[in-house]
């Protein structure tokens, strides 16, 4: 399966709405999240489940949900409700749907598994095979001893997310409160973790998500734990309240000043390795030697910040002959 489809798309918040409630669902659509799942997983009661799917198949429809990438986050394949999920929100909403996000993961032939639905799906309906992607959240410690076996499971795998509360329950790590530090242990007991996730995901292109942080009225924590992840290169980070967006946004786009640096990285290398800036492989840009490896670093932080939709302060100036 070959799709053009772009799956690289910004995710600095990732926005957690209940799919269960249609007040939540409709003051979503007017929040500045990059991304918003429509959840049926935990944020639903079972009971709820049914229902939700079809509430769910109409926002998608009926929203206006402009600039954001549109995700649903199904029942994880352990449960009997998964089937039902993707059918009924895919057939009724494929054509509004950017992702589904499978919850709980543990290795590669539950992804292939859901590919093979949606490929099935997408067929039967007329959709263009291939163009709907797959989220995979890692749970627990099976999932993440497959994770780069995840990664590289279907073509339409665009992110890996950390899922901290249930990761956290299946190691038996003594904290109550999900994403931060355990007590008694004097490191980050998450590094490991978030790092295996961050290899699998760049190994394979993808995006590196990292997970919720529960206490929503606790700003400073939340900023902590975002910018541990920022800091490592994840790519953005669940959002579970609207007031979590604004920080997401701004934690995991480059500083105004590291974006414009970039950007003159990236035009000097240019300048310098053309035939009016002589050729060479490596120049000085102020105080600074560039050459290929700055280009690549460049890129990153440019690529981040043309994503946010920001725009440069300065301009690079050719010296003088």
């Amino acid at each position: 399966m070959t799709s053009p489809v772009n799956r690289l798309r910004p995710r600095r918040s990732c926005l957690a709405v209940p799919g269960s409630n249609p007040r939540f669902l409709e003051k979503a659509q007017g929040l500045p999240a990059d991304q918003v799942f429509l959840d049926l997983e935990d944020a639903c009661a079972p009971l709820a489940k049914p229902e939700a799917r079809h509430t769910i198949v109409k926002f998608l429809n009926e929203g206006d949900w402009t600039g954001k990438t549109r995700v649903v986050r199904v029942n994880d394949w352990t449960t009997h409700w998964t089937y039902r999920d993707v059918v009924t929100v895919v057939e009724g909403a494929g054509q509004n749907l950017d992702c589904i996000m499978l919850p709980k993961v543990q290795d590669a032939e539950q992804i292939v598994a859901l590919d093979l639905l949606l490929t099935q799906i997408e067929k039967t309906m007329g959709f263009e095979v291939g163009k709907i992607g797959i989220e995979a959240q890692i749970e627990n410690a099976q999932g993440l001893n497959n994770v780069n076996a995840i990664a590289q499971a279907s073509p339409r795998v665009e992110t890996i997310i950390f899922g901290p509360a249930d990761f956290m329950a299946s190691i038996n790590m003594k904290s109550l409160v999900v994403g931060e530090q355990p007590p008694g242990y004097p490191a980050d007991a998450y590094h490991y973790i978030l790092m295996k996730i961050l290899m699998a995901a760049r190994a394979n292109n993808l995006q590196a998500i990292d997970g919720p942080y529960l206490q929503i009225r606790n700003q400073e924590g939340y900023r902590a734990v975002a910018q541990r992840a920022a800091a490592l290169g994840f790519d953005g980070k669940w959002v579970l309240h609207p007031d979590q967006v604004a920080a997401a946004n701004e934690i995991f786009s480059p500083s105004q000043e590291d974006f414009d640096h970039a950007e003159l990285i990236l035009d000097a290398y240019d300048y310098y390795t053309s035939e009016a800036g002589g050729k060479k492989g490596s120049a000085m840009l102020g105080d600074e030697m560039i050459d290929e490896a700055s280009r690549k670093m460049a890129l990153v932080i440019s690529g981040k910040g043309r994503a946010a939709g920001m725009t440069r302060t300065s301009k690079f100036e050719a010296p003088e002959a």
